[in-house]
């Protein structure tokens, strides 16, 4: 990532959204040596090097991504740091944390701290989050301390769930003692195997072994449990995709559980009956779910519940998707849509306020894995900014994406709001 220059940057005549400082209004800010020096109102702010006019924009704090799969170390045929991070910055986010699974995984301290040298060419902030467990086995529990001293934000074993009670129930008594959250991929893979889409009439009519609900919730269920029994226990529940799951979720809420979660795109749009006949570029896990599950996490969004929007953008090349549904790989793209996914689906069909959703991408995110000065745009904080136009129309050309993977349900689909500027550390490194 491009280390930020001494040049002051003046972004005038924009609506700022700041849903952690509670600034709903037209602002003005001046951004200097890679931090927010000043906000004021519109033409208070005088003298600057550089100008940017957001006039009939919206200025929000940089776009956190709580999920994303890089695929370095190991799988550069899939996606590197440079590429995945250009694709996040071209749909607003100016952080994203990473996912372990990897080859080899990211399970060491010299790991986490080789996805964050200069050589790999980040275009935004790269936060990894390094295995729970040994090679993601579930067995032993890697070394959170060093892990997280390397710079890790969170652990998990993401792709593969912990399963083992015990080992999940030692990972959060030490992800407590160290405030380190823990992130579940909540999937109970003994009801799951051989399965590639959500169960129900979908899969029945297309011969193909389903997924329950229940594998998903009863795992959700007992982690939150274990986290209402666990002092200081940080339970982070990953792409939530079931209303029973969500059932557990708020109990654990309601009771003062530290327990976060988030949503992807994915499963506040389709469901499973938007599924094309065998097109794999619908297949993920976990799955499309049913329209009761999708209402349910529609709901969760708007009322405060959900903590995050994350893309779980997962690239694979062309011939990992090219094949038998039962047999292509699990995961689509999702960092170039993700705002416009929620502009149109939650803001414009559900009439979720857009603060609502800058939220869900700023300071929501921040909450979940204590990212501190990210996350708002007050005097102190990073230069780290997102602006978009919310009544932008645009269709989304998969073939023109900045990620090395086209794998996505969502090409030549219209849609409502556009990023048209993503600011790191007082740089723009993507402007429409």
């Amino acid at each position: 990532m491009k280390t930020t220059d001494k040049a002051t940057l003046l972004i005038h005549g924009g609506y700022l959204i700041d849903p952690a400082a509670r600034i709903n209004a037209a602002m003005d800010i001046l951004l200097k040596d890679g931090r927010v020096a000043e906000v004021a109102a519109p033409r208070k702010i005088k003298g600057a090097d550089r100008r940017f006019d957001a006039r009939g924009l919206v200025v929000a704090p940089g776009f956190i991504d709580l999920h994303v799969h890089l695929r370095e170390p190991g799988q550069q045929h899939k996606e590197t740091i440079a590429t995945g991070t250009a694709a996040a910055g071209a749909g607003g986010f100016t952080s994203v944390c990473t996912m372990p699974n990897t080859a080899p995984v990211v399970d060491s301290p010299e790991w986490v701290k080789w996805q964050l040298q200069p050589e790999r060419a980040a275009a935004v902030h790269v936060f990894p989050v390094a295995a729970a467990t040994r090679a993601s086995k579930g067995a032993a529990l890697t070394d959170f301390r060093a892990l997280q001293s390397a710079g890790a934000v969170a652990v998990t074993d993401d792709g593969k769930p912990v399963l083992d009670e015990r080992i999940m129930r030692e990972a959060l008594i030490l992800g407590g003692e160290l405030n380190f959250p823990v992130v579940q991929h909540a999937e109970d893979t003994r009801m799951t195997e051989h399965c590639s889409m959500h169960a129900g009439a979908r899969s029945f009519r297309l011969g193909l072994r389903g997924m329950t609900a229940a594998a998903e919730a009863s795992i959700v269920d007992r982690d939150v449990q274990l986290a209402m029994q666990i002092a200081n226990a940080r339970l982070h529940v990953a792409h939530v995709s079931t209303a029973d799951a969500l059932k557990a979720l708020r109990r654990g809420k309601r009771a003062k559980a530290r327990i976060t979660f988030e949503v992807t795109p994915h499963h506040f749009t389709l469901t499973e009956e938007d599924m094309r006949d065998y097109d794999s570029n619908f297949k993920m896990n976990p799955p499309l779910r049913s329209l009761s599950d999708r209402e349910a996490i529609l709901v969760a969004l708007a009322d405060g519940t959900a903590d995050a929007i994350a893309t779980d953008h997962a690239p694979h090349a062309d011939h990992e998707k090219r094949m038998e549904f039962e047999r292509a790989a699990f995961g689509i793209t999702g960092l170039e849509t993700a705002l416009a996914l929620a502009i149109t689906k939650l803001h414009i069909a559900k009439r979720v306020p857009l603060s609502r959703i800058v939220e869900l991408f700023t300071a929501g995110p921040v909450r979940c894995f204590d990212l501190r000065g990210r996350g708002t745009l007050t005097a102190g904080s990073f230069a780290d900014v997102t602006i978009f136009d919310p009544k932008k129309k645009w269709t989304f050309d998969a073939s023109k994406s900045l990620s090395k993977s086209k794998n996505t349900p969502f090409d030549g689909w219209q849609l409502t709001g556009k990023v048209v500027a993503t600011i790191v550390n007082g740089n723009t490194v993507y402007e429409a």
